[in-house]
């Protein structure tokens, strides 16, 4: 498989993050331990800056409605906000002014500034970078139901490789846009400013490839 340190490439606060040092990783190898990753930075965090209840961290200017359900360890950064109806289990941090809308699940992820899912979506074991939005009922997946090998693979170069891994969503770049409606297969990496158009399926593994 090609070096690994495509996490800098698809988002540029990458290195400015607390998780900068975690650089050189594959993204699915990122997530597979996210919620100890998460867990720990949670334990550095400022009292003066973050309410804390055992593993919920909320910035003091962060709001979640009441009917969510906030998991630990789980990070809110600064201006978040999560709606009523929204579901937040495995571990996640989301850093400034994000937005969980009503009925959005969102599970084992980071989720850079500004991005928004709107409302019903689904996001599981992926990396969200900076400016992404996701249409109202847009799904990025992280398990391969359909067959029994439940390996995800990841393709680069025209070649599919695989990860090690049966749970792993997407790495989707800056300011990347997602449709209402669309489905990202697991395994896909979109390079920032990709856009996802309504009803559309991005399924990276979908075309017979070689294996490596």
């Amino acid at each position: 498989m090609p070096p690994a340190g495509c996490l800098a490439q698809h988002v540029a606060a990458w290195a400015t993050s607390p998780w900068a040092s975690w650089a050189h990783l594959e993204p699915w190898a990122l997530v597979a331990d996210v919620a100890e990753r998460v867990r720990a930075e949670l334990a550095r965090l400022s009292r003066d800056e973050f309410q804390i209840a055992g593993e919920v961290a909320l910035h003091r200017s962060a709001a979640a409605e009441a009917g969510a359900v906030l998991k630990g360890p789980l990070i809110l950064g600064a201006r978040c906000w999560v709606a009523s109806g929204a579901y937040l289990r495995g571990g996640n941090w989301l850093a400034e002014d994000c937005i969980v809308g009503p009925g959005a699940e969102l599970k084992s992820s980071l989720v850079f500034a500004g991005t928004k899912l709107a409302h019903f979506n689904f996001v599981g074991d992926s990396i969200l970078g900076t400016d992404v939005n996701l249409e109202a009922g847009s799904i990025v997946c992280n398990h391969r139901n359909e067959r029994v090998d439940k390996q995800i693979f990841v393709v680069r170069d025209g070649v599919a490789h695989g990860t090690g891994v049966s749970k792993f969503g997407a790495l989707i770049g800056d300011h990347c846009r997602i449709g209402a409606n669309a489905v990202i297969a697991p395994g896909a990496l979109l390079a920032a400013g990709s856009v996802v158009g309504r009803g559309q399926l991005i399924d990276q593994e979908a075309e017979p490839r070689p294996r490596g």
